[in-house]
């Protein structure tokens, strides 16, 4: 962890000092240097750092220390407690691999923070771009030189990736290195496999060892089978991933919050969480996890499955329905005359059987009240840039919490639409709670920001928060050391390591 020290009351400095045994796979030392371009790199425009960009630039300056060259200083802007864990929660990249020449080294960070969107284009900044995207680190990371335990020695794409352990790994000289820097499997190999009865079998036949992520009826069922209890372990953790329907609020018919709470009565969350988690999640009034005690906001009520009360509601929003058929379609008048009609496509990842349970659910209540929803289930690799363009009325996605952070302006502030902000939402109020929730000063200043985030979010209605989920895991009962947390990915594969063969018998 850095060391503190809080300036005025605006100003937080993060003093780091890397490991000294730490190097790149070339034998250079990873170095302040590194860092410095690394962030600058995600504030730097052309890039695709849509999502890691408003995450981290509340760090406005790194301070090299002139002594040495593996020590510096970060100057955040406020006095979150956050910061401390999460100044340091990102890949450094080789500044030599990428920018041999030095061409950020000229940039300050700030300047690149705020950089507005349509200044005149730099020719030394399009440049580094281009040199970023031909190497594609993404697709080829043997182009660049890494500090890490393993290296990628095969990618099938939707098969497999395989890691090979490296021979010498700087960590190796640590006497009592902590978890983060253990790595004891020669190889750990990541099969992709969409059909959830293909990994069950897979994993009973012992030709996968862990399966995270577990659907909860096939965890239940071999959780209660004498036979697969023999070769395999069971593991369930509350996670703080919340499973949300998201509304376009840039849609006309989705503008305004009477429309969005009248829709959100229509979803079936007791159902839902009985039909796809057999129990295994937790129901909840916000996106803030019921077992953070005072940040979530209690006095809420829990949604309620009304279709009723739903279309009460649209006609307070001034929608009709043209027939007394209660099956007939609604339509309003727009602010200029036009003829809007409520009419809803819900997008989700395809072959995700939870989220395809919740469409059908909400179609079929919405279709009780004369409103016609079209599911998209759409292929995983398109389906971000279509919601980021805002192809959708309304999305169904799992938003990843961490118990440790609480920013929340990579996914509702004004400012990322269009990137983390799916809905659109945002409001010159609620841009300024989302922003003094991420530098609250105190635990207690934090948790009165969140209750009232979620009672605004509630009135709102941008997303339906629908339950949290449990990170489910079935291992074999051999391997040790699976460290299993709430937080993602759940396990810890680098740590794991063999247990006798005796266990099974």
């Amino acid at each position: 962890m850095p060391r503190i020290k809080l300036v005025g009351d605006s100003l937080m400095l993060l003093t780091y000092c890397l490991r000294g045994a730490a190097t790149w796979d070339n034998g250079q030392p990873v170095l302040a240097s590194d860092v410095a371009f690394t962030l600058k790199l995600m504030q730097a425009p052309g890039m695709p750092n849509e999502n890691i960009r408003t995450q981290f630039n509340f760090i406005q300056e790194l301070r090299a220390d002139p002594h040495n060259a593996r020590r510096f200083t970060l100057v955040c802007r406020g006095q979150a407690s956050d910061f401390a864990q999460t100044s340091g929660d990102f890949f450094i990249l080789p500044e030599a691999a990428l920018d041999a020449r030095g061409t950020l080294r000229r940039y300050r960070l700030a300047d690149l923070i705020n950089r507005p969107a349509n200044a005149d284009p730099d020719t030394a900044l399009e440049a580094m771009a281009r040199r970023y995207t031909a190497a594609a680190p993404g697709q080829h990371p043997e182009r660049l030189p890494g500090c890490g335990p393993y290296r990628l020695v095969s990618w099938e794409k939707d098969h497999l990736l395989r890691f090979q352990r490296k021979p010498q790994w700087w960590a190796d000289q640590l006497k009592s290195p902590p978890l983060v820097l253990q790595a004891r499997p020669a190889q750990i190999d990541f099969l992709v496999i969409p059909n959830s009865a293909s990994a069950v079998l897979a994993l009973r036949r012992g030709d996968v060892d862990l399966y995270p992520g577990i659907p909860a009826r096939d965890f239940n069922r071999l959780r209660q089978s004498a036979k697969a209890q023999q070769t395999l372990a069971f593991y369930s953790t509350l996670s703080h991933n919340v499973v949300t329907a998201g509304f376009n609020t840039r849609r006309p018919a989705l503008a305004d919050r009477l429309t969005r709470q009248a829709l959100a009565l229509l979803f079936d969350v007791s159902a839902l969480l009985a039909a796809t988690q057999q129990g295994l999640g937790q129901r909840t009034v916000g996106i803030i996890s019921p077992n953070t005690g005072r940040n979530y906001a209690d006095s809420l009520p829990l949604l309620s499955f009304a279709p009723n009360r739903a279309a009460t509601l649209l006609q307070q929003a001034g929608w009709r329905q043209k027939a007394t058929d209660p099956a007939a379609r609604w339509t309003r008048q727009g602010p200029r005359g036009e003829v809007q009609q409520l009419a809803l496509q819900v997008r989700y990842r395809a072959e995700e059987t939870t989220f395809e349970t919740i469409g059908l659910q909400f179609r079929a209540a919405a279709a009780r009240i004369g409103i016609v929803v079209e599911l998209r289930p759409t292929e995983a690799g398109l389906l971000r840039p279509a919601l980021q363009k805002g192809d959708f009325d309304l999305y169904i996605e799992p938003i990843r919490g961490n118990p440790y952070v609480f920013n929340f302006i990579p996914i509702l502030h004004s400012e990322a639409v269009g990137e983390g902000n799916l809905t659109g939402f945002g409001t010159p109020v609620s841009d300024r709670l989302v922003e003094a929730v991420a530098v609250a000063q105190s635990p207690a200043t934090r948790a009165q920001l969140l209750r009232k985030l979620q009672v605004l979010l509630r009135e709102e209605m941008p997303m339906v928060p629908l339950f949290f989920q449990y990170n489910r895991l079935a291992a074999n009962r051999r391997l040790r050391n699976l460290c299993p947390s709430s937080i993602r990915p759940g396990y810890a594969a680098a740590a794991m390591t063999w247990g006798p063969q005796a266990v099974l018998q």
